[in-house]
């Protein structure tokens, strides 16, 4: 199934609203398609990136329905997600972060890290593991990146980009007086003000929409 580039599905849904179905059989590309990750990955290598492949989550369909999101999903390789192909629908975790005054955590991307390489990104956020609730991987990703558990967490909306990406967005409420503390694949990070129309000139587009999708 070919997903729409765009808004594919908006919450806000709990997290036990929020399912998964998986398929045995890992999803098996187009040749040209393996090659051009192939040569993806030998490029991240070349440059340093410890990046390995692997399997990853594959987005094949969805339905909201009920109050509810479901998800069919099968293993692919990992390294699929770097060839900007829209057919590859690689399922990305996006957990946004905001504090107990409502900023949003934003952190500059390490320069050897495979995706947003030297970019400013929100929150948390990476690829969803096979046999992985999608919804986990939200918060998994959102510890393992800043050290932190949310007092509050949603699953706001699913939507893909023209690059391939699939992605399952999420939003954490901090409690007050949390801290952060960025691991090795930030390099800088700040907390940009409540009002996405205050945000710094380093926020692009794509992430101000994603600020006024949740906002």
């Amino acid at each position: 199934m070919s997903l729409p580039v765009g808004l594919l599905a908006r919450g806000p849904w709990a997290p036990e609203q929020v399912s998964a179905a998986w398929s045995e059989a890992p999803w098996d590309p187009p040749a040209a398609t393996s090659a051009s990750a192939d040569a993806a990955l030998a490029e991240l290598r070349g440059r340093g990136s410890p990046s390995h492949d692997g399997l990853a989550a594959r987005v094949v369909g969805f339905s909201a329905a009920d109050g509810g999101l479901q998800l069919e999903l099968h293993p692919a390789r990992w390294a699929l997600r770097l060839t900007g192909e829209p057919a590859v629908q690689s399922l990305s975790a996006m957990c946004v972060v905001r504090d107990a005054e409502g900023r949003w955590l934003a952190g500059r991307r390490a320069a050897w890290v495979a995706s947003w390489a030297g970019r400013w990104a929100l929150g948390a956020g990476g690829a969803v593991e096979v046999g992985e609730n999608p919804v986990a991987a939200l918060t998994r990703e959102l510890e393992e990146e800043w050290s932190v558990t949310p007092a509050a967490f949603r699953v706001e909306a699913l939507a893909k980009t023209p690059d391939g990406h699939v992605f399952l967005v999420g939003l954490a409420e901090l409690a007050p007086g949390a801290e952060v503390s960025a691991d090795a694949e930030h390099d800088r990070h700040t907390w940009w003000p409540s009002d996405v129309r205050a945000w710094p000139e380093e926020a692009s587009e794509p992430l101000r929409r994603i600020g006024w999708l949740v906002t």
